[in-house]
């Protein structure tokens, strides 16, 4: 008896320890885009002693609902069930074999597909453990199908300048989504609209609106569709169609008569090209002498009178026609004449220009030369520098008839070289009867002394210079004073 619990308490133990030590083993989840191939990894961890492995089945779980996929069993061998027979397959060779080794029942998805996503079941049943089983999530994504289009293969600028669609980017059946953006120099704005499928997948529309113009013409839009980490961009250019642009050149403004070779041009920017030109001339014909040679207008002969006039350019295109105007006005001579100079008199122009300035130089040179000599003699001294100056009273003016007296001259001794030196006015008895008094504190005196040369008159505002010495006498021309106011004749003087 007691035998008999000994040997359960062991199988018991044994048991226990296998459980224990068994495992499947597989990855938490699997991802892959559709088309492509993926491996569910199945691998079981044995125990020691190894317990036997008598089946091993692959199930789908989705929504709660299990469906077999493939079994592999030692005496059976191995069975993939429909719908997953041609694309699923055990990755392990030993597996198909009649005796086979099942420690090892990955399997492979070939050409996924959207419907394969789901949870996947491996399970293992064993004696005399029983079963065990693990799980992996199959996610299975979709590449979108990116394109980018013209609404129109041409669009047309209408002049009621309304807003329309130009260009539509789509990203369809993505799993998941896409993101569009825009990528353009034009003024324009973006619409978005997702679309989710039956199978799962997704389609992003976006579709670009703008106001057709010339300007938007051969303008680039490109789409740019950014699908988990890859970047997926396409790109047009629009064609927009529009009327003419019309403008007219040639007239510069300054048609004068007998002028030679002018003409007109009708300048135009359109889309599609003009295949029409049509001149007029505003309330007139075109003149007699005019040609006519695609948008140009060529004007036979010298420029006349008859020429004036405002000339119309009509031009025409599949989309419309458009118009330019100019005001053309003849004048008898040249607005802006442009006569060349003649070159070949510069260099005399400016040799004479050298010459004149470096006359001119030499001119003002020799000038204060003589203007220096000049001074120089009216400054010649005699004698010890004896200055031939008078000294003049105060301001030098006074009133005309009222030249006053002046005080006897000092004596000095012969021999003194000394300039004579004026006596001081104001003093007791120094003036004549009827002759203007001084101020008793002498103001005159403050007054600043200036010189006058000798014969020197000239008359200030009817007022006369009031000398501070005695009239001197009448000399000779051919005598010279002396400082004791004897008078010499210049022969003696340069003895």
């Amino acid at each position: 008896m007691e035998t008999c619990a000994g040997i359960w308490i062991l199988l018991f133990a044994l048991h226990i320890q296998g459980g224990d030590g068994q495992m499947v083993q597989m990855d938490s989840s699997k991802s892959g885009f559709v088309g492509s191939q993926v491996e569910l990894r199945c691998i079981f961890i044995n125990s020691n002693p190894p317990v036997k492995i008598s089946q091993v089945t692959w199930q789908k779980l989705l929504n709660g609902t299990k469906q077999n996929v493939a079994i592999a069993n030692p005496a059976l061998g191995v069975s993939v069930l429909p719908p997953f027979k041609e694309r699923v397959s055990f990755k392990q060779a030993a597996v198909r074999h009649r005796t086979p080794s099942l420690e090892d029942t990955t399997i492979v998805f070939s050409s996924l597909q959207l419907s394969d996503e789901a949870a996947y079941i491996c399970e293992y049943t064993t004696f005399p453990a029983g079963n065990r089983e693990n799980m992996v999530n199959l996610t299975v994504f979709a590449r979108p199908m990116t394109r980018i289009t013209l609404t129109t293969p041409t669009i047309v600028a209408r002049a009621q300048k309304r807003k329309m669609t130009v260009a539509t980017c789509v990203s369809a059946y993505g799993k998941p989504p896409s993101v569009i953006r825009w990528e353009t120099k034009l003024k324009g704005e973006a619409t978005f609209q997702e679309t989710r499928n039956q199978n799962g997948t997704v389609t992003v529309r976006s579709n670009y609106v703008l106001i057709p113009s010339r300007e938007t013409h051969k303008q680039k839009l490109m789409c740019i569709v950014t699908y988990r980490n890859e970047r997926i961009t396409d790109s047009v250019v629009l064609n927009v169609q529009y009327e003419p642009d019309v403008k007219i050149e040639g007239f510069d403004g300054n048609w004068y008569l007998n002028r030679q070779d002018v003409q007109l041009t009708c300048r135009t920017d359109a889309n599609p090209p003009v295949t029409i030109y049509q001149w007029k001339l505003l309330n007139g014909s075109l003149p007699t002498n005019v040609e006519t040679k695609n948008n140009t207008l060529f004007f036979k002969g010298p420029v006349t009178y008859d020429l004036a006039g405002t000339y119309i350019c009509d031009a025409t295109n599949s989309i419309g026609t458009r118009t330019g105007v100019v005001d053309v006005n003849i004048t008898e001579f040249p607005n802006n004449p442009t006569e060349e100079p003649d070159t070949r008199q510069e260099p005399h122009s400016n040799e004479a220009a050298i010459g004149g300035a470096v006359g001119g130089v030499a001119f003002l040179i020799l000038a204060a030369i003589l203007l220096f000599i000049f001074l120089r003699r009216r400054q010649h001294t005699f004698k010890g520098d004896y200055s031939t100056k008078k000294h003049v009273f105060g301001n030098g003016y006074s009133k005309a008839g009222g030249l006053p007296a002046h005080p006897p001259i000092p004596k000095y001794p012969d021999d003194s070289d000394d300039e004579k030196k004026p006596a001081q006015i104001g003093r007791p008895g120094g003036f004549e009867a009827g002759e203007r008094d001084f101020d008793g504190e002498q103001e005159d005196l403050k007054r600043p002394y200036f010189t006058v040369d000798e014969g020197e008159s000239r008359d200030y505002d009817e007022r006369t210079l009031a000398f501070q010495y005695d009239p001197e006498p009448e000399i000779a021309d051919d005598m010279i004073s002396q400082t004791d106011g004897s008078v010499i004749s210049k022969k003696e003087w340069y003895v």
